[in-house]
């Protein structure tokens, strides 16, 4: 018959059960707070935009973000966007849209687009982090997030138009 007997542990051993338990806690507790941010990061569709401004047409490629969890995300925990690159958010019908750059590490200009595709206002160079709400100056059928400083480089200004198929206008 076996005979299971208690006996102490060394001072050692316990200290070194306390510190595999501690570490274990913290994994734990960093998972739980980045786990669902990161594990859950959405894809994308990419397709061609352009913007017609007086300085001529000009090239994108955006992502497309129409699902609720696409347009939560955004371009959060991006570290870079590539110069002609950028993200639309359609919102299927106009709306006085409202945007902010919670988690967001780079400075975006964002467009604020009307229903026909003329741009409505910019808000240029949106500051990372920043949890202060950024709004349309009329309804907005979609906004447009570029790289921060392409408005002013390329001369986009309000009134200008994008072509895109959701405004009915792309070619």
């Amino acid at each position: 018959m076996l005979q299971w007997e208690p006996r102490q542990l060394s001072c050692d051993h316990d200290a070194m059960l306390l510190r595999v338990r501690v570490v274990l806690l913290v994994m734990l507790v960093a998972a739980v707070a980045i786990g669902p941010a990161m594990a859950q990061l959405q894809q994308f569709p990419t397709a061609p935009l352009t913007i017609e401004s007086a300085g001529g047409r000009h090239q994108f490629t955006v992502e497309v973000a129409t699902t609720p969890a696409q347009m939560e995300q955004g371009l959060m925990f991006r570290r870079s966007m590539a110069a002609e690159a950028g993200m639309i958010f359609d919102f299927k019908t106009p709306s006085m849209a409202m945007m902010w750059m919670k988690n967001t590490l780079i400075p975006l200009d964002m467009l604020f687009v009307d229903a026909q595709g003329r741009i409505v206002n910019i808000h240029e160079r949106a500051v990372p982090g920043s949890l202060d709400t950024i709004a349309a100056a009329a309804p907005a059928r979609a906004v447009v997030e570029l790289n921060g400083g392409t408005a002013a480089r390329l001369g986009i200004r309000p009134g200008d138009r994008v072509l895109f198929p959701i405004f009915g206008n792309a070619s």
